[in-house]
C-alpha cells in the first residue's frame, strides 16, 4: 500500500539528517522571541517539578485528583523538554538539524505525551464528576488500585497507540530531508517520503479524529454532568466548583482546539503553513504554561502548603 515515488531524475541519495525550517521571522525578532520563549520553558518546567515535588512529599496531597495531575505534570515535562529546547536553538541558527533517528524519537515521544495528556484529561473529568455527583461514593469508587490502575492503562494506550503508527514511518525511506516545521510533527515529516503514503497513512487521520473527539466527549459529558448537578445548588461552594470548571474548560478548549485544528484533516496537509506552526506553539506552550496554575497552584490546599501551614 505504500507506492514508491519516482526519485530516479532527481538524483537524490538516502537521507540521514533532517533539517527543520523552523519559523519564517524577521532576524532582528530572534532575541526578543528566544527570551519569550525560554521564559515560557523555564517557567513549564519549574511549574512542573514543583507539582510533582509538592505531591510526593506532602501527605495532603496523596488524594486521586493530585495523583493524576501529577501525571499530567509528567506528560506536560516530557512534551515540553521534547520540543523546546529544539525551537530554541532553531530560533538562534533559523534551522535546525538532526538525525534520522532522533527525528522519529522526537516524534514519538511529542505523540505519546500528548495522547497521554489527553486521557488524562478524561480521567480528570471523570474523577471530578465522581466527587461531585457522587459525594458519598466517591472514596469507595476511586481508590488508590483503582488510580494506579486508570493511570497505568493511560501510559501503556499512549504507548501501543503511537507503536504502530511509528513502525510504519520508520520502515520508510526518506528521499528529501527539509521538514517545513519546528520539529518532527508527521505530517511534514512524511512529505519527505520517497513514498505515496496517502492512501495507508490516511487510516491516521481517522486515529487523530476518533482519538480527539472521542476524549473532547468524555471532557464535555463529565463537566456536562458537573454543572447540571452544581445549578441545583445555591452555596458559595457550587459557586467555586463553576468557576473551576470553566478555568479548566479554558484550558481543554486551547488544548483541543489547537489540536483539532492541526491533526483533523489529511495527513500530508498537515504542518504545510505557518497557522499549523502558530498552533502547534499554543499546544505545547502556551497550554503547558498555563496548567500548574489552572490545575494546581490556584487551589488552597496548595497554597497553605507552599505558605507551611499544612503538611
Amino acid at each position: 500500500i505504500l507506492n514508491p515515488v519516482n526519485v530516479t531524475s532527481l538524483n537524490v541519495s538516502t537521507v540521514t539528517e533532517f533539517i527543520l525550517l523552523g519559523f519564517s521571522f524577521p532576524t532582528n525578532l530572534a532575541p526578543a522571541l528566544f527570551f519569550i520563549i525560554l521564559l515560557a520553558y523555564v517557567l513549564i518546567v519549574a511549574g512542573n517539578i514543583l507539582i510533582i515535588g509538592l505531591y510526593c512529599t506532602s501527605q495532603g496531597l496523596h488524594i486521586p485528583m493530585y495523583f493524576f495531575l501529577c501525571n499530567l505534570a509528567i506528560a506536560d515535562t516530557i512534551s515540553t523538554n521534547v520540543i523546546l529546547p529544539v525551537l530554541l536553538v532553531g530560533i538562534i541558527k533559523h534551522s535546525y538539524k538532526l538525525s534520522v533517528a532522533s527525528c522519529l524519537a522526537q516524534g514519538y515521544l511529542y505523540y505519546f505525551a500528548g495522547v497521554a495528556q489527553f486521557f488524562l484529561l478524561d480521567v480528570m473529568c471523570y474523577d471530578r464528576y465522581l466527587a461531585v455527583c457522587y459525594p458519598l461514593r466517591y472514596p469507595l469508587i476511586m481508590h488508590t488500585k483503582i488510580c494506579i490502575v486508570l493511570v497505568t492503562g493511560v501510559w501503556f494506550s499512549s504507548f501501543l497507540i503511537n507503536l504502530s503508527p511509528s513502525v510504519l514511518i520508520m520502515a520508510l525511506s526518506f528521499c528529501f530531508n527539509k521538514i517545513n516545521h519546528f520539529f518532527c510533527d508527521v505530517g511534514p515529516l512524511l512529505q519527505n517520503s520517497c513514498y505515496d503514503t496517502s492512501s495507508s497513512l490516511q487510516l491516521l487521520l481517522h486515529l487523530n479524529s476518533g482519538l480527539l473527539f472521542f476524549s473532547l466527549m468524555v471532557i464535555v459529558i463529565s463537566y456536562g454532568n458537573i454543572v447540571k448537578e452544581v445549578c441545583k445548588l445555591h452555596s458559595a461552594e457550587a459557586k467555586k466548583v463553576v468557576s473551576t470548571c470553566l478555568s479548566h474548560a479554558l484550558v481543554v478548549t486551547l488544548f483541543f482546539g489547537s489540536c483539532i485544528f492541526m491533526y483533523v484533516k489529511p495527513v500530508q496537509n498537515q504542518g504545510s503553513d505557518d497557522y499549523d506552526k502558530k498552533a502547534a506553539v499554543l499546544s505545547t506552550v502556551a497550554v503547558p504554561l498555563v496548567n500548574p496554575y489552572i490545575y494546581t497552584l490556584r487551589n488552597q490546599i496548595v497554597r497553605n502548603i507552599l505558605k507551611g501551614n499544612q503538611r
